[in-house]
């Protein structure tokens, strides 16, 4: 099934042959070495202690930043190389293997990163240039200070995560990787299942809808046990340090509570417009009054359009270039490279991402439909690229950066091509992007809400017990309902907690960054279609700085101010106003 679409394989070797070659044995060995010798540091210096401030003190950081900056670096290259191999088949037992002794490695340096951080947060600091760089990390290092247990605890903590969440993490990738869909006579990935939810076949829809629900009870268990471990480790954890999964979500976004409440509120406000979009493609889609779950993606307008992957990314670098040339140079090199891989293939992971390999160079996952949605994604994803061409000067204390600032990169790219395409499109074209866009809207503001409503809802019951396979199910519908409401009919998705594997993240709240990137790249769009002039260079000094400063800082730069609810309501109403020609070009 999956041979039918011509699409690139990544090249990783690169880097290094193998995961088997004696380069990239010697180079692990070298990562674990300078590992070894950088808490030997820590121990000699007695970083993590709580001895008073000293004269060396200002030195000693400074030393150690520059030493953890070029440990990171080596370590950020070798982590994504197996990753790599790992995401493009889970069954691959030496990307198994290595994926498990790097377990260890990324113990000992988020147990030593905690040390360097706690220490740095609690000292009395001379001036200096280099500290200077890093003010924003020192910053962030003083709140993090506050939240720390003790030093034993922190290490055991540390050592405990390669075999509590972590492992469960990993067992949920491997299960639903490997699960098998019974479809139509024979079997396909639940990648495929999920994939053909946007086929433009409403029967092919259909069906695999409800081969994929039928396949989740095979996989429950697992998903179930493995979502009630992380919740459970990562509350008790976040409670012991002295705030909650969701305090630690915003302190990690960069943002606060108050822009968080402030743009929910905006979106909440919103859903009654997104929808009448849902009832009017259900009309256009069904005939039916409501919009069943398997009919969410299905193509709008001109479905005849194939789009292989040469052709759209062609397309992608041609909108990118009416931007930004060095966007769009970005975009024909990740090809020219092979930064992507989009071949679909079994074991292969699902969702697509993007991640940072060495210098300014990325690879990039997804599974290719020769669709508008797959074109859409690409452009997500080489958004996430082209930040880290941008990031590429800076040390790794410097791009650190939060995951709304980082779906902004990733989302502005998205509206970028949506903006020029929709242009120059009419008729049945012109109703394929518009519906596109909407869709996206549709998932971002109210399926997002619907993630954080669930993840909310589930952490507040995981408190006093583990919930079942059929209570996780129902936790979901009960979030479907409260956010989708009379925009979907009763055919709804019970099992999306499964499918999801934001959920399995040691990374609580991995749903409303999402949300802020689309609505304040939408917002700095605005900004653009104003005033052009040097808008460019500006947008790449913010892509640059998203390490350096709070969201807001960065935002008052455009003249943004995101703790108001008017600034959020702002960018959602480009989105009703895109509703109300969908319908009209609808008939709705």
């Amino acid at each position: 099934m999956s041979s039918a679409i011509a699409a690139p394989d990544w090249n990783l070797s690169v880097v290094w042959p193998s995961l088997t070659s004696p380069e990239f044995k010697a180079a692990f060995q070298s990562v674990k070495d300078e590992l070894a010798g950088l808490e030997a540091e820590f121990d000699r210096l007695s970083i993590g202690s709580a001895a008073p401030s000293s004269p060396e003190d200002t030195a000693n950081l400074v030393a150690l930043i520059d030493k953890w900056n070029a440990w990171e670096t080596a370590y950020g290259t070798l982590a994504a190389y197996v990753y790599g191999f790992y995401t493009t088949d889970t069954k691959d037992e030496h990307a198994q293997a290595n994926l498990s002794a790097l377990d260890a490695t990324s113990a000992l340096r988020d147990k030593l990163y905690r040390r360097l951080e706690g220490w740095a947060g609690t000292r009395e600091l001379a001036d200096h240039a280099d500290l200077k760089v890093n003010a924003y990390w020192l910053e962030k290092a003083k709140t993090s200070a506050q939240h720390q247990m003790s030093g034993p605890e922190e290490a055991l903590a540390a050592d405990l995560m390669a075999s509590s969440v972590t492992a469960w993490e990993r067992l949920h990738a491997d299960v639903t990787a490997q699960l098998k869909v019974g479809y139509r006579g024979g079997h396909i990935t639940m990648n495929e299942a999920r994939n053909l939810a946007f086929d433009a076949d409403p029967t092919v829809r259909k069906d695999a809808y409800d081969a994929e629900l039928a396949a989740w009870p095979d996989a429950e268990l697992a998903c179930a046990a493995a979502m009630n471990a992380i919740k459970d480790a990562t509350d008790k954890l976040e409670s012991h340090r002295g705030w909650s999964p969701l305090d630690v979500a915003v302190f990690h976004s960069n943002i606060d509570h108050g822009t968080l409440e402030a743009m929910l509120a905006a979106a909440r406000d919103a859903f009654p417009a997104l929808r009448r979009y849902m009832r009017a493609k259900a009309k256009l889609v069904r005939g039916q009054e409501r919009l069943p779950f398997y009919d969410i993606f299905a193509p709008v307008g001109d479905t005849t359009s194939v789009w292989e992957f040469d052709r759209a990314i062609d397309f992608v670098a041609e909108q990118f270039r009416t931007f930004s040339p060095r966007m769009a140079d970005m975009a024909l090199r990740s090809r020219a490279e092979h930064w992507i891989d989009a071949a679909p293939k079994p074991n292969k992971v699902g969702g697509a991402f993007c991640m940072h390999l060495r210098g300014d160079e990325s690879r990039i996952l997804q599974t290719w439909k020769p669709t508008a949605g797959s074109v859409g994604t690409l452009a997500h994803e080489l958004g996430h690229a082209y930040h880290n061409v941008c990031l590429a000067g800076r040390t790794p204390l410097q791009r650190e950066t939060p995951m709304p600032l980082a779906e902004t990169a990733s989302i502005f790219c998205e509206v970028l091509v949506h903006k020029a395409s929709i242009q120059e499109a009419t008729g049945d074209e012109r109703l394929a992007i518009l519906e596109h866009s909407l869709q996206r809207s549709a998932q971002v503001v109210i399926d997002i809400v619907s993630r954080y409503d669930f993840e909310t809802a589930v952490y507040a019951k995981r408190k006093e017990r583990a919930l079942s396979a059929a209570e996780l199910c129902q936790t979901m519908l009960d979030a479907q309902e409260g956010t989708y409401g009379d925009g979907l009919s009763e055919e709804r998705h019970p099992y999306m907690w499964a499918a999801k594997p934001h959920y399995y993240s040691s990374r609580a709240f991995y749903n409303f960054p999402y949300m802020f990137g689309h609505l304040f790249s939408v917002g700095l769009y605005a900004v653009y279609e104003q005033d052009k002039e040097g808008f460019v260079s500006r947008y790449d000094e913010l892509l640059s700085s998203t390490g350096l400063a709070s969201a807001k800082e960065l935002a008052a730069g455009f003249g943004i101010d995101i703790t108001q609810k008017a600034f959020w309501a702002g960018s959602l109403a480009v989105m009703t106003a895109e509703v109300s020609e969908f319908e009209t070009g609808v008939g709705a």
